[in-house]
């Protein structure tokens, strides 16, 4: 029997966020820096939830003192580490070099700066959350087959998302806006998030976005 929500959060949450920067990188941390999945953890972490970084190194120390055994295994209690490109009798050390980076991270101040882009997969699903489930969820490459155009993709999003998740997207909408890219970064960006297809002729991806959120914005506003 797999563990309940709450079990698997108190013991595992936040191991699983770490677990999900290493998404398609490698791992490469070393004694002296955090690789590249742990740095942009790091960063948004610090930047929008500090207090789950203590959270992070605990997890992941006891993790990897105490590893599942057989019973916890058959009976689904354990945390699956993902496969990260380490051998197997490597990843116990390699959490525990994570665990020390967060900690040292905590105890000397070392507060990564905000970058203008994220600068992996799953930074950019951290900082834009809805925008991801909405580039991801209604502009998928189905969406020609399931609807008759991208107003009617945004319109049934509109139709069946809450006023307030609504208006979390528009804020996120504007605040990719805000960093001032060039087009093709913001193809690369929408394309993170999700987006399988192009934007409408005759829009550029950002002219697009700002379209988007002019339409969606409002307490009950209809996209047009």
């Amino acid at each position: 029997m797999s563990m309940k929500p709450l079990e698997f959060d108190r013991s595992f949450g936040e191991l699983d966020q770490v677990m999900s920067a290493y998404a398609g990188l490698a791992a490469d941390d070393t004694p002296d820096r955090p690789g590249q999945a742990l740095t942009s953890y790091l960063r948004h972490t610090w930047h929008t939830r500090p207090w789950a970084l203590s959270v992070a190194e605990q997890q992941l120390r006891t993790y990897a003192e105490n590893p599942p055994g057989r019973l916890r295994r058959r009976l689904g209690e354990f945390y699956p580490v993902p496969d990260i490109g380490l051998p197997e009798a490597e990843i116990r050390q390699w959490l525990l070099l994570l665990a020390d980076h967060i900690r040292r991270s905590v105890e000397e101040g070392r507060v990564s700066p905000p970058v203008a882009v994220p600068e992996t997969h799953w930074e950019w699903h951290a900082r834009f959350p809805e925008l991801g489930q909405f580039l991801g969820g209604w502009f998928s490459q189905d969406m020609p087959d399931e609807f008759d155009d991208h107003d009617a993709a945004v319109r049934d999003y509109a139709d069946s998302a809450d006023p307030a998740v609504v208006a979390r997207l528009v804020g996120e909408v504007h605040e990719l806006l805000a960093l001032g890219l060039e087009e093709v970064d913001y193809a690369v960006g929408i394309a993170e998030l999700g987006m399988e297809v192009d934007p409408p002729a005759p829009y550029a991806p950002s002219a697009w976005l700002t379209v988007v959120a002019r339409g969606l914005a409002g307490p009950r506003a209809e996209y047009v």
